[in-house]
């Protein structure tokens, strides 16, 4: 039977991959459609769309990391490398599977 606080932080756990996910998607968007639309086909408005999606998307990001951190044992480590995750294309596509398998550990704990 997982405790108050295992339960607590698989929540976490769920809610960060989700966000991690949709800041690793908004940033490709990002980076992979809107600039190249600017520079190559002349819509400055799919910046001035994505730029500001993203930007929510990562502060959102932001704010579940120190949630998530504040809540479990995390390392120095692990939390730099979720720090650094939200500024890598695909980062945040590797660090949810690493949430994953946090998340897994846990259960598997119970």
């Amino acid at each position: 039977m997982l405790s108050a606080d295992q339960t607590e932080e698989l929540s976490q756990l769920r809610k960060m991959r989700s966000v991690s996910l949709l800041e690793g998607t908004t940033l490709l968007l990002l980076v992979g459609v809107a600039v190249p639309l600017k520079h190559l086909a002349g819509y400055p408005i799919a910046t001035r769309i994505m730029g500001p999606v993203h930007g929510i998307a990562f502060v959102l990001y932001v704010w579940m990391l120190i949630q998530t951190v504040s809540i479990g044992g995390w390392s120095r480590g692990a939390t730099a490398r979720m720090v650094l995750a939200a500024f890598i294309p695909f980062g945040a596509f590797l660090n949810e599977r690493a949430l994953a398998r946090r998340q897994l550990a846990l259960a598997a704990s119970a």
